[in-house]
Parts: structure tokens; sequence; C-alpha cells
């Protein structure tokens, strides 16, 4: 065999390992995508809220609180995000610029504030409204750390979430970390985050249900 024979052969083999590499990324990529766009914040929520709600009531009616919980925390401020987006202010919902987060920040506490007002002059289940100040006082760090460092709203909402969860229903719930995890995951991937900036982000969405401690 000649070596350019040989030189050949090994530049091929070279040209579909370089193949086989991007494709594979691609399709992490593609996957993470998937991942981050399904679970994001509002999705979390509009889910979350509702199962908070149902076991704060007992009952059906919990159902339209978690509702409204779901509309203030997450609705309202992806909704904001979408239309800042069409006039140009951000690229895409992600806003990976950290200094430009601070107006979705105020938006959210803004919204959450005016539906803990609601559920309060309602007359709204205890669990329900602890919820939302927890999210509300959430939002607060999350605003506060944001001035120096990007830390990870995606994760932080997905864990909170669990979390509640698995103070209101059961500790069963945190088996469903498991999707935080996975939160976490698809934005280091997709490079929005740094895998410490999504720890500390769900790290403090944990912390969240400690509020039930004051219940």
């Amino acid at each position: 065999m000649s070596d350019t024979q040989t030189e050949t052969e090994t530049e091929a083999e070279s040209a579909t390992e370089t193949a086989t590499r991007t494709t594979a990324t691609a399709r992490t990529t593609a996957t993470a995508r998937t991942v981050t766009d399904v679970l994001q914040p509002r999705n979390v929520l509009l889910v979350g809220m509702l199962g908070i709600g149902l076991a704060a009531a007992g009952e059906w009616t919990g159902l339209l609180w978690g509702l409204l919980g779901a509309l203030c925390a997450g609705l309202i401020p992806a909704g904001y995000i979408e239309w800042e987006r069409k006039r140009g202010t951000w690229g895409d919902r992600h806003v990976v610029d950290r200094t430009k987060r601070a107006p979705i920040f105020f938006v959210i506490l803004g919204s959450i504030g005016a539906g803990s007002l609601v559920m309060v002059l309602g007359h709204a289940p205890a669990g329900i409204l602890t919820a939302m100040l927890a999210l509300w006082v959430m939002t607060i760090f999350l605003l506060a750390v944001n001035t120096v460092w990007k830390i990870s709203v995606d994760s932080a909402v997905a864990s909170a979430v669990v979390a509640l969860l698995a103070v209101v229903h059961s500790p069963w719930w945190l088996l469903a970390y498991a999707i935080t995890v996975a939160v976490c995951w698809s934005r280091v991937v997709l490079s929005y985050h740094t895998v410490m900036q999504t720890v500390a982000g769900g790290a403090l969405g944990a912390a969240t249900s400690a509020a039930f401690l004051f219940v």
C-alpha cells in the first residue's frame, strides 16, 4: 500500500469522525433546545401553580387560585418578554445580556405582588398565597444577584416549583428534580449559563420552600 493511499484513507477516516462528532453535537444541541423551550418558566409555573392551588384548597376551586398564580408569576412576565422581543429590545426570550434583565424582574415583582393582593382580598388558601410570596422573595434575590452575576432564572423556577410541590403535596415530588437537572443541563449546553450559574439558581429556587416554615 502506497503512502499516498494511506494518507487518503487516514484523511477519509478523520473526515468521517469529524462528521460524526458534528452530527452528535447537533443532536445534543437540538435536544437541549427542546428541553429549555418545553420547560421554560411559564410552562413549569402553569403546571406547578395549578398543582399547588389544588393542594392548598383541597378542591377544584384551588385550580382557579393556581391559575391566577400562574398568570401573575409566569404568563404575564412571559407576555412582556415576547412584547419587548417583537419591539427588537431583545433577540429572544432568553435575554442573554445580564444588564438588560432588570425590567423583567420588576415586571415579575409587580405582577406577583398584584396577584398576591388579589389573593389576600379574595381569602385565597394560605398555601397558594405562601407560594406566591415565596416566588416574590425569590425574584428579589434573583434581581439582586443579577446586578453582579448572571444567575439562571430558568433553573431557579424549575427548582422552586418542584420544592413547593414537595411541601404541599408529598416528598415524592422531590423525584421531579430530574426535571430541574434537565433544565440546568440544557442551559449549559446552549451556553446560556455556566454550571455554577445553574446550580446557584437551583439552590435559590429550592430555598423558596422554606417560606412554608412560617405558615
